[in-house]
């Protein structure tokens, strides 16, 4: 399971606590947004490679990784050392350390070691105050690659570390507030929706923003009253993202978001997502407000999952929702 309900729906605080589970997809069986589709649209073009477009109006809020700390386990020096990972990472590089996980079949530990060795994350790493760390990882390939990658920098801060696979949200958010777990890489704007739902209940409003500056200003503020702090986010993202393949791309000249919807907006247009998509304001419904990109039809598949993936591939659909990390992205 992912690690964020990445098509928010509902009240923000029905949201919130979805949050704190594993993602789980809403109701199926949503009627798609009325649709004017009155072009001819962009048949789906079969394909191996699969393009992410460019999210150019940014419909999706900004869900960088970042390092989520306890604030009594926090020093300058353990920070730091977090922040090393932080700066090492981009959404390419972590597409290419997701593929190596569950494409190539390597270990995590291997994987994070490989990368901290070609990065040289631990040049220059200052020793902390010592003793025992516990990071936590969610269930997922992602979050464990992550969580070694801390183990790396926080050894070489003078640190005793051990990585503990958790779980969801929901079991290691609170571990991580009780200091059970000192250190679990986070992603901003799920987190800052999930402690404003919990810090402020039915009246919170939404603290995520497209703009990183701003949904960091807000996780920090919700961090203060949940005895957590925050390292520097980094410019790798794991987000919703809609894919196409390369010989769409090439095809019908799209690279955008933009490009999409005023050059593919039609009846030949397919649509591919989880069947809670099309009323989803991350999803088909923000395509339709942010960009006005009318699909000809929807295809109820999965979140980001191999239906989607196998859709596009196979030309059954012409663009499909994605994760903007999957490691298929590099595969091809």
């Amino acid at each position: 399971m992912r690690r964020h309900l990445l098509l928010t729906a509902g009240t923000f605080v029905t949201a919130a606590v979805i949050l704190a589970g594993c993602g789980q997809s809403g109701s199926s069986g949503t009627a798609a947004p009325p649709s004017s589709a009155a072009g001819a649209g962009c048949a789906p073009v079969a394909g191996q490679t699969l393009v992410v477009l460019t999210d150019d109006k940014n419909l999706q809020n900004t869900d960088n990784i970042v390092p989520a700390i306890n604030k009594k386990s926090s020093s300058p020096q353990l920070v730091a050392a977090l922040d090393k990972v932080s700066a090492a990472l981009d959404t390419a590089k972590l597409i290419e350390l997701n593929k190596a996980v569950d494409i190539d079949r390597k270990s995590a530990k291997t994987v994070a070691q490989e990368f901290a060795t070609a990065n040289n994350l631990t040049a220059g790493i200052a020793k902390g105050p010592g003793g025992d760390l516990t990071v936590g990882a969610a269930n997922f390939a992602e979050s464990k690659t992550l969580g070694e990658l801390y183990n790396i920098v926080l050894t070489a801060a003078g640190y005793t570390v051990k990585v503990q696979q958790i779980g969801n949200r929901e079991l290691y958010e609170p571990a991580l507030e009780k200091g059970e777990i000192d250190v679990v890489p986070e992603y901003a704007a799920t987190l800052a929706t999930l402690l404003s739902g919990k810090v402020e209940g039915k009246d919170a409003k939404d603290p995520s923003s497209p703009d990183l500056n701003t949904t960091m200003t807000n996780l920090k503020a919700l961090g203060e009253k949940s005895g957590l702090v925050f390292g520097t986010p980094s410019s790798a993202q794991n987000q919703n993202a809609f894919a196409i393949t390369a010989g769409f791309a090439t095809k019908y000249g799209v690279r955008t978001l933009s490009d999409l919807a005023a050059k593919c907006s039609g009846a030949a247009t397919v649509l591919g997502g989880p069947p809670e998509c099309p009323q989803r304001p991350k999803c088909q419904q923000g395509l339709v407000e942010k960009y006005n990109f009318q699909a000809g039809k929807f295809s109820s598949l999965d979140a980001g999952g191999p239906l989607t993936k196998t859709g596009l591939k196979q030309g059954t659909i012409s663009v499909g929702l994605v994760f903007s990390s999957d490691g298929a992205l590099a595969a091809g």
